[in-house]
């Protein structure tokens, strides 16, 4: 009987410990990425504003944050393919909020986003320093002021652009039907178009479903570790398209089978 007690009794203790680990874990890492994020949004309105530092530094600082940030996350990122070194339109499948830091932290890209996202207190300021095209919810996928955006910082100011034409994140393992607009204007101005797959280790690091960003964050960021491959895929260029949407959709989708 004892002997049971004590087994019992280790247990709980042993299962304590591992709760104590992962609290601290996460909230580490939580006061981690709002101290380290205010910093470096307020540096980059700091080097914009009054230092005039051109849009090229201003993207080494977002790509350092974007480095650091998943490091003391514990995000371990396995590259695949080769990084494109040119000005181009990178479509990627979403799986999380995640991904475009992910993408960020290898290559200086305006991400397209949502409106919504310039209201938000630390992101919403240092994305407005450092680089964004946003999407109003009152624009169409394939508004001409969008699309004429997208092809105005590749082919104008040299930069890439970082777009997730299924509009939303999913987990399966074929993509989602996705938005015309990029196509469209990659077709139109004759834009390199690179795909990326995201893949994640675990399914569970998808963000989909009902479960709040708050909720999620909180449940996988106390895992020691989060695992994702990056697959850079080939330019590819095409005068037409829909055959140039069947070509971003089957490469990502053979990198996701894997």
């Amino acid at each position: 009987m004892s002997s049971a007690n004590g087994v019992s009794s280790c247990v709980c203790l042993h299962r304590s410990r591992v709760f104590m680990v992962r609290f601290a874990r996460v909230l580490y890492r939580f006061l981690f990425f709002a101290g380290y994020t205010t910093f470096v949004a307020t540096w980059l309105y700091v080097l914009r504003h009054w230092i005039g530092a051109d849009t090229e530094h201003l993207m080494s600082v977002r790509q350092r944050w974007a480095k650091r940030l998943l490091a003391f996350a514990g995000v371990k990122v396995a590259l695949r393919g080769e990084v494109p070194a040119f000005p181009c339109l990178l479509l990627a499948n979403h799986r999380s909020y995640l991904d475009p830091i992910l993408v960020l932290r290898d290559v200086h890209a305006f991400p397209v986003a949502k409106a919504e996202l310039a209201r938000w207190p630390i992101i919403g300021r240092g994305a407005r320093q450092a680089g964004i095209i946003y999407l109003r919810r009152d624009q169409a996928s394939g508004g001409v002021s969008v699309l004429k955006a997208i092809a105005d910082v590749i082919l104008n100011e040299g930069f890439s652009v970082l777009l997730f034409p299924e509009g939303t994140t999913s987990a399966q393992k074929n993509l989602l039907p996705m938005k015309k607009g990029a196509f469209r204007a990659a077709a139109r101005w004759k834009l390199p178009v690179v795909p990326v797959a995201i893949c994640f280790s675990c399914p569970e690091d998808c963000w989909v479903g009902a479960e709040t960003f708050l909720k999620h964050a909180w449940r996988r960021f106390r895992e020691k570790e989060i695992e994702v491959q990056l697959h850079y895929g080939p330019a590819l260029c095409c005068p037409n398209e829909e055959r140039l949407e069947l070509m971003v959709r089957a490469w990502i989708e053979e990198q996701l089978s894997i």
